[in-house]
């Protein structure tokens, strides 16, 4: 009777999914897609974190200034001619914190959205850190760029002298404690809100605490797979399987969560109004084999994120080892992302470009040091190679790789979009490499437009800095900081106590 049940929950799946969300078509996105409106002088400040290996935390801010409009262009020459010719920005980088975070390897971050503006009050971000010593440490950081005092301060230029950058540290920068809600390694951290912290372990839970006074609201206990039948590996014990969560996925209106775990060829559907378990979508062993998972590999997905089409369909992508099938909200399989199933995966995102078309584009790292940017709509889908029944989504465009001299692969990034006076809008997009360099891009929307793709995709993006943190980089997050109000002054963190988050906690 179990067997039977999980064999016909896909189909249930596609009609809760369906109607729990036709009520949410109208909510807002999430935090990551927002658009940071830039100043008139059109220079920006990020904030970068970058975890490693080596427990080392690094806070790093990358100015950018634009060119001097005095300067004349310089065209580019051989094969990036087709770019657009401009000015090249200055970039200067700066230290704000170096932590060393945990006992061992910081396996992911995470950044909420920014604490609401109050009159004479600065505004915050919660940092929060995962690693392998199953702690989640917690962090309090300025979301306003850092005062420049070691141009004044002797002692400061003292400091930055003996360091190979200048250090702009915010005092206010600084460790919150550590929650002990998990008994394994900590695999992904998420903020659906600012209210929430959601946390995954590789004991096989799902975490929720609220932000305000770090309760642990509730836990999602997923299933450990069972011996019989199961791949073991490095990460099992003797006689045992992997087992743990290893991606989560919060749909914007809060209402729906996807997770996947190792050991398992399924991903779960939950109901977040009710805390439990909706349903268990399987991977059917044909469309396993269309990505690389043959009869001897796990079969598990690694990474899931929510998303949506050209006209602003949701869908949902799942990543695997070495391929990303994109599905729709009736969790039924629309394509496959990768070209070739020989190249290996780590994340991917998804960019809403805007306009008038509405369009947004998959963008994934590779292990060959690539962005590679698709166009996931139904008119840009590819016919299906031979003997294959899923169509691949559409090239559009290449980040990086050997011909920007990036050989190492990219581990993680961020994409940041933000918008000029006129309404244009480009993206700044944070990489981390193995090799311990972050990269910053500029990439401008209408480069990633499938209407503007020739025969061939083109190398897009610009590379504005590069920063060697001597660490093996795991995970990186950034957000664009916000300019300082006149009189406004650093303060204590303060958490929201509105009336809708109280009536969402309970």
């Amino acid at each position: 009777m179990a067997k039977r049940k999980r064999e016909s929950a896909p189909e249930g799946d596609r009609l809760e999914a369906k109607n729990s969300t036709k009520k949410a078509k109208a909510a807002t996105k999430a935090p990551q897609s927002t658009v940071i409106k830039l100043s008139d002088n059109g220079s920006v400040t990020i904030q970068i974190v970058a975890g490693s290996y080596d427990r080392v935390l690094h806070g790093i801010t990358a100015t950018v200034k634009p060119a001097p409009a005095a300067a004349a262009p310089a065209k580019k020459k051989g094969k990036d001619s087709d770019a657009p010719a401009q000015p090249q920005p200055k970039t200067e980088f700066a230290d704000t914190f170096l932590f060393n975070a945990h006992n061992s390897a910081i396996r992911c971050l995470a950044l909420s959205p920014p604490s609401a503006p109050a009159p004479g009050q600065s505004q915050k971000v919660l940092l929060a850190t995962g690693s392998t010593d199953e702690r989640i440490n917690i962090y309090n950081l300025s979301a306003h760029p850092p005062s420049h005092r070691a141009e004044e301060d002797k002692e400061w230029k003292l400091l930055s002298s003996l360091a190979p950058r200048p250090i702009l540290e915010n005092p206010k920068n600084r460790e919150l404690g550590t929650l002990l809600h998990h008994s394994s390694n900590i695999t992904r951290l998420a903020f659906p809100n600012r209210s929430k912290l959601l946390s995954a372990a590789e004991d096989s839970t799902i975490a929720v605490t609220r932000c305000r006074d770090w309760t642990l609201l509730h836990t999602f206990k997923c299933p450990i797979p069972k011996v019989h039948g199961r791949p073991s590996g490095d990460t099992a014990g003797v006689g045992g399987v992997p087992h743990g969560v290893n991606d989560f996925a919060v749909h914007p209106s809060n209402k729906i969560m996807i997770s996947v775990s190792k050991g398992e060829r399924c991903m779960r559907l939950w109901n977040l109004e009710t805390g439990k378990k909706s349903r268990v979508l399987n991977f059917e062993r044909g469309l396993l084999a269309e990505l690389g998972e043959g009869k001897h590999s796990t079969g598990e997905a690694r990474r899931i994120v929510w998303g949506s089409a050209r006209g602003g369909e949701d869908e949902f992508a799942v990543g695997f080892d070495r391929d990303v099938l994109v599905f729709g909200i009736d969790c039924v399989p629309r394509c496959r992302v990768m070209q070739d199933a020989r190249m290996k995966v780590h994340e991917f995102c998804y960019v809403e470009l805007g306009g008038e078309r509405d369009e947004t584009v998959l963008a994934v790292s590779t292990e060959d040091g690539r962005v590679v940017f698709f166009s996931t709509a139904e008119e840009d889908l590819e016919a299906p190679p031979k003997d294959k029944t899923l169509r691949v989504a559409r090239l559009v465009g290449t980040l990086g790789g050997k011909e920007a001299g990036v050989e190492g692969r990219i581990k993680d990034f961020t994409v940041l979009p933000v918008e000029d006076r006129e309404r244009k809008r480009s993206f700044f997009i944070v990489t981390g490499s193995s090799d311990g360099r972050i990269r910053l891009w500029q990439v401008g929307a209408e480069d990633l437009s499938s209407s503007s793709t020739g025969e061939s995709p083109k190398q897009v993006g610009q590379l504005l800095g590069l920063y060697e943190t001597q660490n093996r980089i795991t995970c990186v997050a950034a957000f664009v900081m916000i300019p300082r109000p006149q009189g406004a002054e650093e303060s204590e963190y303060e958490f929201e106590t509105e009336e809708s988050e109280e009536s969402g906690d309970e």
